[in-house]
């Protein structure tokens, strides 16, 4: 994945392609016969023996989930969790292991694992679980578009006109927000106009709801 030596150094890019399931185990054969497997239910693996040539490799370009082994050569599955999150590298993970016990599958699943399964376990169980995941990835990816979508809009106001979505957001009239600013209400209502435009919002609450999915402002306590 190549995020050398900081994991979140780059993001992973969002295409339109092929969905992508990334195995990580040590297991020569068992990593081949999940690769056969997913390749059966028309999946596509990616299939490595440890974290450090899964880093390696290059990122995955759509929607991904990654099949993890907790038991792996120098740091553990749980702990590459861990370093993903730290990373804020967002990938749903499958953890798969021989040596599994109940604290171990509570922390994954705290830590936000999609499924703990305990080898050996049952094909279609596995199925769900890498589908599941891939459904969760693809709705992360598509807001993440959504977001940056927005905020090539809002980079188009000018500073006028964050001053006044600020101020319309937060409840004030044309009136106040005049009175406020030093300026007649007609220039308020055409700066208003303008930056409803550009961020393409229909409504008051639209907006609101633009603003608050940014987190352009600091939450009231």
């Amino acid at each position: 994945m190549r995020f050398s030596a900081e994991l979140s150094s780059r993001a992973i890019p969002v295409l339109n392609s092929t969905a992508c399931v990334v195995v990580i185990d040590d297991d020569t054969a068992f990593r081949d016969s999940l690769g056969r497997l997913l390749r059966s239910a028309g999946l596509h693996p990616r299939l490595f023996a440890s974290i450090g040539d899964f880093l390696e490799s290059e990122p995955p370009e759509s929607p991904t989930c990654l099949v993890l082994d907790v038991r792996l050569p120098g740091r553990s599955g749980l702990d590459f969790q861990r370093d993903l999150a730290a990373a804020s590298v967002r990938l749903p993970i499958v953890f798969i292991t021989g040596h599994g016990d109940i604290p171990m599958s509570v922390k994954a699943m705290k830590a936000g694992a999609i499924e703990f399964l305990t080898k050996p376990f049952r094909d279609q169980d596995l199925l769900d679980a890498v589908h599941d995941g891939l459904a969760r990835d693809r709705a992360r990816r598509e807001d993440d578009d959504a977001v940056s979508e927005l905020k090539v809009r809002f980079e188009e106001l000018t500073p006028r006109e964050r001053t006044i979505l600020v101020q319309v957001v937060e409840g004030r009239l044309n009136k106040q927000i005049a009175g406020e600013m030093g300026v007649t209400e007609t220039t308020v209502k055409v700066h208003r106009s303008n930056m409803m435009r550009k961020v393409k919002a229909a409504s008051v609450a639209e907006l609101c709801r633009m603003v608050d999915r940014l987190k352009l402002l600091p939450r009231k306590s």
